[in-house]
């Protein structure tokens, strides 16, 4: 199948790569010619701009836009809709807040152009491990889109396989599911990221209390200088917590186990916030994944005035007096 992709970062590049692999045809875009240069000549086509794109693809066309959520996205997919025809299609693969693709759908539905959102996940290993895909879009816009989602997915691979009921869809072991109309396969990833989210609060917490347990404030007898390293590697082997995120993380301790090369200060894309947005909304408990965006915002701080007040108050009605940091 021939298919333009439009963002050649990290995951673009990957996709693109993995797609021509499997002897799809792809004409790519991006606005830094040295990334086009680069994916072409692993033998993609490249373009100049998006009107050269969609003359490169025969109709009806299909677009793949990988590019950061918000107006990046949102101004290429306007600028499609004012290029390509009748009975095209736009993906949209990056991390798009759900409701901006059913506002997204239903405009170029106007131009009977079809929309399609997958939420994907699999980083940078996507390339080789394949891409988790969760779709949202009309089913024959998804239908006809098959082949590169088939191609992007992991398969079935070697993991057990699930005892599901008959009729089930097969597509859901092959690592891609048509979730719903628009938005839905969105919405289903921002879920993926708040629940990943609270998954890697939970092991920086655990290997923070096992770091921990040699602190001078503890009884000698008590205290253990506990190796890391291989905490982490045992732990992947016939333990009820593996996962893919404690196989980065056996890999990290391996490489430095003080973790010198990092600062601490993590990162939000967004995607966190908007799944307790909708927990909010369905009044759902989300504790966990509430404590695990917080302690991102909490990462990026010395010392917040919030707590310089809660120290204000300890000294006010008890005389508590702040001791130095050192003990």
């Amino acid at each position: 199948m021939q298919l333009g992709v439009i963002g050649l970062g990290r995951m673009g590049g990957a996709i693109v790569r993995r797609l021509m692999r499997d002897g799809h045809a792809c004409v790519v875009y991006d606005r830094d010619p040295a990334a086009v240069a680069k994916v072409a000549a692993d033998g993609a086509a490249g373009a100049v701009d998006l009107a050269d794109l969609a003359r490169q693809l025969k109709p009806p066309r299909a677009v793949w836009v990988m590019l950061p959520a918000g107006p990046p996205t949102d101004d290429t997919i306007t600028a499609l809709g004012k290029t390509l025809q009748s009975g095209d299609t736009v993906i949209d693969g990056g991390n798009t807040y759900y409701r901006d693709d059913i506002r997204r759908a239903k405009a170029l539905k106007a131009k009977d152009i079809t929309y399609v959102d997958v939420g994907t996940s699999g980083g940078v290993w996507g390339l080789e491990r394949g891409f988790c895909m969760m779709v949202g879009g009309e089913a024959g816009a998804v239908g006809r889109i098959d082949p590169i989602l088939k191609s992007l997915a992991p398969g079935l691979g070697d993991i057990p396989r699930t005892h599901r009921p008959k009729g089930a869809d097969p597509r859901a072991e092959e690592g891609y599911i048509h979730a719903g109309p628009a938005g839905a396969g969105h919405f289903v990833k921002m879920v993926h990221n708040g629940i990943e989210y609270g998954l890697m609060q939970a092991y920086a917490e655990g290997f923070d209390i096992l770091r921990n347990k040699n602190a001078d404030a503890l009884p000698e007898d008590e205290r253990y200088d506990l190796n890391l390293a291989d905490i982490a590697e045992v732990w992947r082997r016939g333990s009820v917590i593996p996962s893919w995120l404690l196989d980065l993380t056996a890999q990290a301790l391996a490489g430095d186990v003080k973790l010198e090369d990092f600062t601490g200060a993590v990162a939000d894309s967004g995607e966190g916030r908007w799944t307790l947005e909708a927990a909010i909304e369905e009044a759902t408990p989300a504790t966990v994944l509430a404590a695990a965006l917080f302690a991102r915002f909490r990462s990026r701080e010395s010392h917040s005035f919030g707590e310089k007040l809660l120290s204000a108050m300890r000294f006010g009605f008890g005389g508590h007096v702040e001791k130095p940091l050192d003990e």
